[in-house]
């Protein structure tokens, strides 16, 4: 399969492969090698049927993301890639607009014109009488259809935040979290959680609390869940059960051959923590990533199995907290180069349909890293991906979201020596304070906006010390707020008002029977 590649109409010379990859049914990424020369894009897939290609794609003024064509059929003549990534965007619209139930929907008149006249410049793109044309037709119509379809996104999420805020009950049970960084313990930086969230998520690395075995360091932790019972404060605390390389100790790696121990020693670790924090967590977060970071590289059934065990004990010595599953990287694009990993949605649909007992998922979105998993994606594709989780019948917690606030590495950049901020692609124009702080309000929006997520929790707090994207956090490295803090205090305040006036009509009603 070939891609020729355009650029202003003309052949273009290079193409950003960074963060590419092809995907089968489904949307489940296939292993493949892509290779760009004299103005196309081969894929060299290993399986046979249609398969689409997703890479990162510059719309001009409307952003670069990574976007995907639909899937297409073997063929030895070229695919024109401008007109398949409008193709298949075009048709995501039609889809969502259905699925939304927004074709006739009145409110919603102005939005269908639009959508018309985006699928006119499609079809003139068909009709062009050269590809170069083509091309340029269909660049526009993309760009016009990424724009559509945040419109969209945000226009069905308003009618259903409509509806949860005037639902005090909704409201109340929504909540919005911060992670707090271990490291940390002064004034100012408690204060900061204790003034503008619900809730704070403490995290428990496993190489922290036992740098070597045997040997336990609970200080840090200790800390946090004492000043969050002092401030009353719930907690979400964990991953318990993960294999990200900054959570796991190195003497672990020890059993890496013996899977039998390996086990033992996972149980026994998370029947400590949950014991001796059991009082103070309301939700645990058990299992995180697995599916998509398989250091030991474990077989299907001993991740399942991992899965089942863990959630098990934790129900059972912390029968009121809630249980959570976290998918990492929920759009899966690490399977196209690691198969001992599980596809996000098939590993939450196995553990759904095999008798785990749990009580919610956790997802995760988090752009401005050129690595897999944070290139930049748009509204639609997140809010595309939220609507994935409907099927589970099982309540969602994003565990962690974060965009950056600047366009530049910064000194404790985790991704120093890889490719840098801009690379990751943009929503809509280079990182600033206000893009951030707008990302943040349209993202909070299309959360809540569904009536199965019920916390949404920050990242980073703050850019000093330890933290995970470059200029993610809340505060700047001197703790002074950015706009997105006060955006998000905003937006809180804004849910919290309808709720109240909701009470009033309540009490008002009441009185006058």
């Amino acid at each position: 399969m070939r891609f020729e590649v355009y650029r202003d109409g003309k052949p273009a010379e290079g193409a950003n492969l960074a963060g590419a990859y092809v995907f089968g049914q489904s949307s489940v990424p296939v292993r493949a090698e892509l290779a760009f020369e004299n103005g196309a894009i081969t894929v060299a897939k290993r399986i046979p049927g249609a398969a689409g290609l997703t890479l990162l794609w510059n719309t001009g003024q409307t952003g670069t993301y990574l976007l995907p064509t639909t899937r297409l059929s073997d063929r030895v003549k070229p695919y024109n890639l401008n007109v398949e990534l409008a193709r298949a965007r075009i048709m995501r619209i039609a889809h969502k607009q259905e699925e939304w139930g927004l074709f006739d929907y009145k409110d919603a008149k102005e939005l269908n014109e639009q959508f018309k006249t985006v699928r006119k410049e499609f079809i003139e793109a068909l009709k062009a009488p050269d590809p170069g044309k083509a091309a340029e037709a269909a660049d526009k119509a993309l760009a016009d259809a990424i724009t559509l379809s945040e419109k969209l996104a945000l226009f069905h999420a308003d009618i259903f935040l409509a509806r949860r805020r005037v639902s005090s009950l909704s409201v109340a049970r929504t909540s919005f979290g911060c992670a707090v960084d271990l490291s940390v313990s002064d004034d100012q930086y408690r204060k900061a959680l204790a003034e503008g969230f619900d809730f704070v998520s403490v995290p428990v690395p496993w190489k922290r609390v036992e740098p070597n075995e045997g040997q336990y360091q609970y200080n840090e932790v200790d800390a946090w869940m004492n000043w969050a019972g002092q401030a009353r404060k719930p907690v979400h605390a964990g991953p318990l059960l993960t294999f990200d390389q900054s959570h796991l100790p190195e003497w672990l790696y020890i059993w890496e051959h013996d899977y039998d121990s390996l086990r033992e020693m996972i149980l026994e670790h998370v029947r400590r923590i949950v014991g001796r924090y059991v009082k103070y967590v309301r939700a645990w977060n058990v299992v995180s990533g697995i599916h998509a970071q398989n250091s030991f590289n474990l077989s299907f059934e001993q991740l399942m199995e991992l899965t089942r065990m863990t959630c098990m004990l934790v129900k059972q010595l912390a029968p009121r907290s809630q249980v959570m599953i976290d998918l990492a990287l929920p759009w899966g694009e690490y399977y196209a180069h690691n198969q001992r990993t599980i596809p996000p949605l098939l590993y939450a649909d196995m553990a759904s349909q095999s008798g785990i007992k749990f009580d919610s998922f956790g997802m995760g979105v988090l752009m401005g890293a050129a690595v897999e998993g944070h290139y930049a994606r748009d509204l639609m594709q997140i809010s595309a991906m939220l609507d994935e989780f409907m099927k589970f019948s099982k309540n969602v917690h994003v565990t962690a979201c974060q965009v950056p606030s600047a366009a530049t590495p910064d000194e404790s950049d985790k991704w120093s020596g890889q490719a840098s901020v801009e690379d990751a692609g943009q929503w809509h124009a280079p990182w600033s304070q206000r893009l951030q702080a707008e990302w943040l309000q349209a993202f909070y929006r299309i959360a809540i906006s569904k009536p199965y997520v019920d916390t949404i929790c920050w990242r980073d707090l703050g850019d000093r010390n330890a933290h995970y994207l470059p200029h993610g956090g809340l505060f700047a490295a001197d703790m002074k707020p950015k706009l997105a803090y006060r955006e998000l205090r905003n937006f809180k305040a804004y849910l919290l008002s309808a709720g109240a006036e909701v009470i009033d009509q309540q009490r008002r009603k009441a009185d006058q029977q």
